[in-house]
């Protein structure tokens, strides 16, 4: 009978050493867990961040692109415009020089018929 108390002692001693074991060994990834779920909060902090930020930077990049496309459409209607009066500007001009041509002549025609 006491060889069996000693074997029943023996695999106690062995149980409570690998029960202690298990508990070092649980502790441990209980330690990688608790490091994994802060950088994964940081991570989820830092993602909300930078979400915040891309969703600023995309309404004031909106806001930017509608005014220079005001501004191209406001240079483009400019531009049209001064075009045109250029073109009236140089017909004028031809008009004018025509009309003076023919007032000249006009003129020395009254001069030699005299």
């Amino acid at each position: 009978m006491s060889q069996h108390g000693a074997a029943l002692q023996t695999y106690n001693q062995e149980l409570v050493k690998c029960l202690e074991e298990m508990k070092l060994r649980r502790a441990e990834l209980q330690m990688q867990i608790d490091s994994q779920e802060e950088e994964k909060n940081n991570l989820q902090r830092e993602i909300e961040k930078m979400s915040y930020k891309l969703t600023q930077l995309n309404e004031s990049l909106a806001k930017r692109i509608a005014a220079r496309n005001d501004y191209d459409r406001t240079i483009a209607e400019t531009e049209s415009a001064y075009m045109k009066i250029l073109e009236s500007s140089q017909l004028l001009l031809n008009m004018l020089k025509r009309e003076a041509t023919c007032l000249d002549q006009s003129l020395l025609k009254a001069n030699t018929d005299k």
